[in-house]
């Protein structure tokens, strides 16, 4: 090999140990910033045992009658939990309580909202709007909408929190995940979602906002907590 091949073979040897000693050194401080901290407000805890069967003057009245995303491998990969309930007030009417809880191990939340699982359902949706729920203690971002079929129409409130933060759009929840991850904690998630029947979408709204009221006084801090942070 003459002199001219040694060199070439000096540099490319010098660059291939260059290019890999940076590749491990990206690999290096990749590794020592994924999350490794996972925040579950709910624990060991079931919803089915936190949450009362009585909130206020609403009484539970089964578990069935609610739009639920499809039982399909996806759906059961989400939720580590998902609670359904139909409750009734004393003066009749009555109210849907869905809520998912996610205490994600890879930090990649993906969360149902209603104008995904009721739209697959064959319904038409309105347009979506922000409504702040007034709490004794706070505020909660939730989004309203109707969804109606041949036969049905539903009144929807809903919110997700993730960690810490309670987002109200998809860009939201991937900045939320985001952040926590740049923090290198897997948050856990949620989504509570309350409805009524009706078409009268004023009144679904306040009879909406008495229910979660309601659900919020009668539950504990802890639990309170994991709906809202």
């Amino acid at each position: 090999m003459s002199e001219a091949d040694n060199l070439t073979a000096t540099k490319l040897t010098r660059r291939k140990f260059a290019l890999g000693l940076a590749f491990a050194s990206a690999a290096g401080v990749a590794a020592a910033r994924q999350p490794n901290r996972n925040v579950d407000y709910l624990g060991k805890a079931k919803l089915e045992d936190v949450l009362p069967k009585k909130l206020g003057r609403w009484t539970f009245v089964s578990n069935s009658g609610l739009v639920v995303p499809p039982e399909d491998q996806l759906s059961r990969a989400i939720y580590s939990q998902l609670l359904t309930r139909v409750y009734a007030r004393d003066d009749g009417l009555g109210m849907m309580l869905l809520i998912a809880q996610s205490a994600s191990q890879t930090g990649i939340l993906q969360i149902h909202r209603p104008e995904i699982c009721y739209t697959a359902g064959g319904y038409r949706l309105s347009d979506i709007e922000p409504h702040m729920i007034k709490l004794p203690w706070g505020t909660i971002p939730a989004m309203s909408l109707s969804a109606s079929s041949d036969n049905r129409t539903e009144q929807l409130l809903y919110w997700t929190r993730i960690g810490d933060h309670l987002p109200t759009t998809w860009r939201q929840q991937r900045l939320a995940v985001a952040m926590d991850n740049l923090r290198r904690v897997i948050p856990d998630a949620v989504m509570v979602r309350v409805s009524t029947l009706g078409k009268d979408r004023a009144g679904a709204l306040a009879g909406m906002d008495d229910f979660i009221t309601s659900m919020m006084q009668s539950i504990s801090p802890q639990l309170r907590r994991v709906l809202m942070a």
